[in-house]
């Protein structure tokens, strides 16, 4: 990780070697914690960052989901974004902002333990890799099962909940796969391992609904819009995995993998980076680089910017 020289910390700046931790921290023995994934951009009218709104106010859902209360409305928490990025004078960039339970009494019960609200940036490029991005994926439908509505809230990018993720992902690469796919209980498609998952099958854009346990995800919503604004027709319906090996074209979504097709699947070749995938890649890069006005209301630059 290249780092950066300014982490916020609870609403002032610390070094970023000095943003630490006690090991005693509730959310490092109890995975209480929640986080967001966005980026930022350079674009002729300055650094943008991507939907940030839309990313602060889930990062205050998976928080109440919780019972964390911030202590920071949305618009304090993108002004401190944007301070972040400005204090470490950085463009093109990842943002991590993420609150846990501190150190405190040791137990299950969290409510009194310290909430710690923290913003870090820095540079990371093509989560799967910048070839991933011509060339698609591996995938491995893995073993194992998406968790469900009832055992934890998919809808809640929680720390701990990603050791579901993390097992999946260790498996598919312990087999040679890039990445890997997560049915859920019912053996629908849910999720990648940190992405959501689309299909093109004749002409259509196929991709779980939310009901499926996989989470609501801020760049499949983009490509929703995208897609209907394009004139593709887009359904949200359970998938098996029959539908992925089947498909014309299959591609991964998310903050960190952007837009990403998939190569194969357990094997079974797919459409790669067919003409859809492309069409939707192309204008998600043009967008988040400020280069189409369609979609302009999706940057966010700080307050008093002006916007070209």
């Amino acid at each position: 990780m290249q780092t950066t020289e300014k982490i916020w910390r609870n609403g002032s700046f610390v070094p970023w070697e000095d943003a630490q931790v006690h090991v005693l921290t509730h959310a490092l023995h109890y995975g209480t914690g929640v986080f967001e994934g966005i980026r930022a951009y350079d674009t002729p009218s300055g650094v943008a960052v991507f939907r940030l709104t839309d990313h602060m106010e889930r990062f205050r859902r998976s928080a109440s989901l919780y019972e964390m209360d911030l202590g920071y409305t949305t618009e304090e928490l993108a002004a401190a974004v944007h301070a972040t990025l400005a204090v470490n004078e950085i463009g093109s960039c990842y943002v991590r902002p993420i609150a846990f339970r501190g150190a405190g009494p040791m137990g299950l019960y969290p409510l009194d333990n310290p909430v710690e609200v923290i913003i870090a940036v820095w540079p990371w490029g093509a989560y799967l890799g910048e070839e991933a991005l011509d060339k698609g994926v591996s995938c491995k439908i893995s073993s194992f099962r998406r968790i469900g509505p009832n055992t934890l809230p998919p809808a809640a990018k929680a720390s701990g909940q990603y050791i579901n993720s993390v097992l999946a992902k260790l498996e598919a690469s312990r087999c040679g796969f890039d990445e890997a796919i997560l049915l859920n209980e019912e053996g629908y498609v849910a999720d990648g391992s940190g992405e959501n998952v689309f299909v093109v099958r004749d002409g259509v854009l196929y991709t779980p609904p939310t009901t499926a346990s996989c989470l609501p995800g801020i760049t499949r919503a983009t490509v929703i819009r995208m897609a209907t604004a394009l004139g593709i027709e887009v359904r949200q319906t359970n998938l098996v995995r029959t539908d992925l090996y089947f498909g014309d074209e299959v591609f991964l979504c998310g903050t960190a993998a952007e837009v990403t097709p998939v190569a194969s699947i357990d094997g079974h070749q797919t459409g790669g980076r067919g003409p859809l995938t492309k069409q939707l890649q192309d204008t998600f890069f043009a967008t988040v680089n400020g280069r189409d006005e369609r979609f302009a209301d999706m940057l966010e630059y700080p307050v008093g910017a002006e916007v070209a």
